[in-house]
């Protein structure tokens, strides 16, 4: 059956055609978000919005050369290659650490794909000179050849999200893992953040260890709903297109009213006029940087 639920956004409300089971509850009323920061005050097609996302272009890729090239195999013969970028180190002192999760587009096991492209943004900002000066940090990228949740396949559709830890997070986990074990990193300051499928695996990564992070940046992925109660007490701040042509933004209205009503508070902020790309003016807000780094567990 198909039901009509509604979304409020900010002043407006958004009536939205949901197929659901007939036997399930209605889908829950998403609610005006918390009060976020004050993002960059311009519209998202402006040419004083665009020009930090065009300079980004040019500063970034670069950084990708400082972060190390490593594999790690594990106890069952698995691989996952990975890149580290590590902060100026201090004796005695301990670094918060990102963990960036790549988009389809970064999938393989080149070692290169999860820093290039699309994928410069989630992953190379944190490396910026101004932002480590600011907040040094570790910063992780591995590379799977998977997805990061658990997923069934279907043609001419997106992948169904399936519950429980997907392969390509777990592997990327036991990496976090062993580098807490041998670098300095600091156990309470541990984000995630990850666009499109990146994004799928910040949330499952939320949702099956959420006393890991500190806090977590998801664009514009996808849940396993019945999940997402675990997560309801890590700060997010899940970002989304309102035009988004791959992942509709009511899948990010959907998985944020399910968290509200688990009790979770996230903020969340939409693009207008933005498509699937919208990790591009997610990761040039200056303000995201500050929140994130403020989050301690």
């Amino acid at each position: 059956m198909k039901s009509q639920t509604r979304f409020a956004i900010g002043a407006g409300v958004l009536l939205v055609a949901l197929a659901i089971p007939a036997q399930d509850a209605p889908p829950p009323l998403l609610q005006p978000s918390a009060p976020a920061p004050a993002l960059l005050p311009f519209a998202p097609q402006s040419d004083e919005r665009v020009a930090p996302i065009e300079a980004f272009k040019k500063e970034a890729p670069p950084l990708a050369a400082a972060f190390e090239k490593r594999t790690h195999t594990n106890s069952l013969g698995e691989t996952m290659p990975y890149r580290l970028f590590r902060p100026k180190l201090e004796r005695g002192k301990r670094y918060p650490l990102v963990l960036f999760l790549h988009g389809s587009s970064g999938s393989g096991t080149d070692n290169e794909k999860q820093l290039d492209r699309a994928n410069w943004f989630g992953s190379l900002v944190w490396a910026l000179p101004e932002n480590q000066k600011r907040h040094p940090c570790f910063i992780l990228a591995p590379q799977s050849n998977v997805n990061w949740p658990p997923v069934r396949l279907n043609p001419d559709r997106l992948p169904e999200i399936l519950p429980g830890l997907g392969s390509g997070a777990r592997q990327a986990l036991e990496i976090l893992e062993d580098l807490l074990a041998r670098e300095p990193i600091d156990r309470k300051r541990l984000y995630v953040t990850g666009h499109s499928m990146g994004g799928a695996g910040t949330w499952n990564v939320l949702a099956q260890r959420p006393g890991l992070f500190a806090a977590g940046v998801p664009v514009a992925g996808r849940a396993y709903l019945k999940d997402l109660k675990f997560a309801a007490k890590v700060p997010v701040w899940n970002f989304h297109g309102v035009k988004d042509e791959v992942e509709p933004v009511e899948t990010s209205r959907l998985i944020l009213a399910t968290l509200q009503a688990a009790g979770g508070k996230p903020l969340y902020t939409e693009y207008p006029d933005v498509e699937h790309n919208s990790f591009m003016w997610v990761y040039t807000e200056p303000a995201l940087v500050d929140w994130l780094f403020a989050q301690h567990r």
